[in-house]
């Protein structure tokens, strides 16, 4: 256990020092700015670009539009910020032969990439929560009479994809010995995902669901007892990534 915080403590620090961190933090809370700002002036400025004698109705917005750039921001640039922060989880230390001298010093393989993922998971937890609570504090100055009953569910279902997404990561990381190769790793996963839903009797377990059906959930019309499948096999894609990158680690020549 205490080389186990050790050495997740150097993660943290090593992030500090290259400024992921800070990058991440800022990146997501300008972010969770942008987010309600865009839904309470897209209107007035779409309007002002429009030609003379053209009128375009648009209606009020409110705070589903904010949570509706949240969750778009969150798929399409926020999970791709994250991704690429952290695709070079292992690649230096392949490249400086820093793991060699860990490894023969009695530092366990397992304790090294689980080290790596709580690192990676810390930072992706700061971060995403950051861009929420801003987004989430705007929207309740901007749209006060608004309700989301249903918002933890939606918000807490893509932060839990983004958790898969870093365990695939991790496990591209031990397979290729670069930041190259976890990149493409993630993309061919995400492109297993969206053909998945090509199965009707199996997407209901595609962890997709997650990240892309957020404002059903928000709106009540994905309940909490039709994502257990989904969340399922999530939880189950999570352990198997971590399981497989142990197994592969250790017959890894550093």
């Amino acid at each position: 256990m205490r080389a186990y915080l050790a050495f997740t403590k150097k993660e943290l620090t090593e992030y500090m020092r290259t400024f992921k961190l800070f990058l991440a933090i800022a990146l997501f809370a300008l972010l969770g700015i942008m987010n309600p700002l865009t839904a309470k002036f897209l209107p007035d400025l779409l309007g002002n670009f429009m030609p003379e004698g053209i009128t375009i109705l648009i209606a009020e917005p409110t705070n589903l539009d904010s949570w509706i750039q949240f969750f778009k921001n969150g798929t399409q640039i926020v999970l791709f910020i994250i991704v690429i922060l952290l695709s070079g989880m292992m690649a230096k230390e392949y490249e400086k032969g820093t793991l060699i001298n860990m490894v023969t010093k009695g530092l366990p393989r397992r304790t090294i990439l689980f080290s790596k993922f709580t690192g990676a998971l810390l930072l992706w937890t700061v971060s995403y929560w950051v861009c929420f609570f801003i987004t989430l504090g705007y929207t309740l100055y901007y749209f006060p009479e608004g309700t989301t009953e249903n918002l933890a569910l939606s918000v807490v279902s893509l932060y839990l994809f983004g958790i898969l997404l870093i365990a695939g990561l991790l496990l591209g990381a031990v397979l290729f010995k670069n930041a190259y190769g976890p990149l493409l790793f993630t993309g061919a996963f995400l492109m297993v995902l969206f053909l998945w839903n090509l199965f009707p009797e199996a997407a209901e377990w595609n962890p997709l669901v997650l990240a892309s059906r957020n404002m059903d959930m928000l709106q009540g019309t994905l309940l909490l007892k039709e994502l257990w499948n989904p969340l399922l096999t999530t939880g189950l894609m999570i352990g198997s990534a971590l399981v497989a990158a142990v197994k592969f680690f250790n017959k890894t020549a550093l």
